[in-house]
C-alpha cells in the first residue's frame, strides 16, 4: 500500500518526522518496503528567470541567454523554441543529475560559447514526455526558489507491506489509528 506523508497527516496530529513514523510502522508489525523522496532528487532546480535571450552566433537553433539565479547570473545555451527574455524557468546548474534524460550535467562549449547549466523542459524533470519547449512558470515566483514544492515533490511517499491478517491497515486511517496507538502523536 502506498500514501503520502501528508496523506498520514490529515489522519494524524503529529509532528513526528519520516524517519520516525518508519520505525514506528515497522515496530508495530507493518514492513516498510520503500520511502521515496523526489524532494532529495530535485534540491538542485530552482526557479530562474531569463534576462535576455539572444540568437547564437554560430547556430540557427540555438539562442544563448543570460539567466538569473540565486547565486548570480549565469549564460546557458538553449535549444528551445520558447526561451525569451524576461521568461521564468526552472535551472539547473552545472554538476547536476537529469533524471529525464540521464545526463550528468557539466560546463560545456556549445559550438563555441560557454553554457553554464541547463534551463529545463518537462521531459527532463522527468514528469511528462512533453519536450516541444522548457518549462515556463506562471504566477509569483521568487529567483532561486526551489522547484520541489512546485510539483508535490516535498511529500514523500511511503510503501508499505500489508500481511493478511492486518486488513485494518488497508486504509491511511487505519494506519493512522496504529501510529497513535503506539504513542506517535
Amino acid at each position: 500500500m502506498k500514501f503520502t506523508f501528508s496523506w498520514l497527516k490529515d489522519h494524524l496530529e503529529t509532528t513526528a518526522d519520516i524517519s520516525t513514523i518508519s520505525d514506528t510502522l515497522t515496530n508495530i508489525g507493518l514492513e516498510v518496503d520503500n520511502i521515496e523522496n523526489k524532494e532529495e532528487e530535485f534540491k538542485n532546480f530552482t526557479v530562474a528567470k531569463i534576462i535576455n535571450a539572444t540568437k547564437h552566433p554560430n547556430a540557427d537553433r540555438l539562442k544563448v541567454c543570460n539567466v538569473e539565479t540565486a547565486k548570480g547570473s549565469v549564460q546557458v545555451v538553449c535549444g528551445a523554441p520558447n526561451a525569451k527574455s524576461g521568461m521564468i524557468g526552472i535551472f539547473a546548474p552545472s554538476g547536476t543529475y537529469i533524471p529525464g534524460t540521464k545526463v550528468n550535467l557539466k560546463k560545456s562549449e556549445i559550438r563555441g560559447v560557454e553554457s553554464s547549466g541547463m534551463l529545463l523542459s518537462e521531459k527532463e524533470l522527468g514528469i511528462s514526455d512533453e519536450h516541444d519547449g522548457i518549462i515556463e512558470l506562471k504566477g509569483e515566483h521568487k529567483i532561486g526558489d526551489p522547484i520541489a514544492p512546485l510539483y508535490g515533490f516535498d511529500d514523500p511517499v511511503i510503501e508499505i507491506n500489508i500481511t493478511p491478517n492486518r486488513s485494518d491497515c488497508l486504509s491511511v486511517r487505519g494506519i493512522a489509528r496504529d501510529l497513535a496507538a503506539a504513542g506517535i502523536g
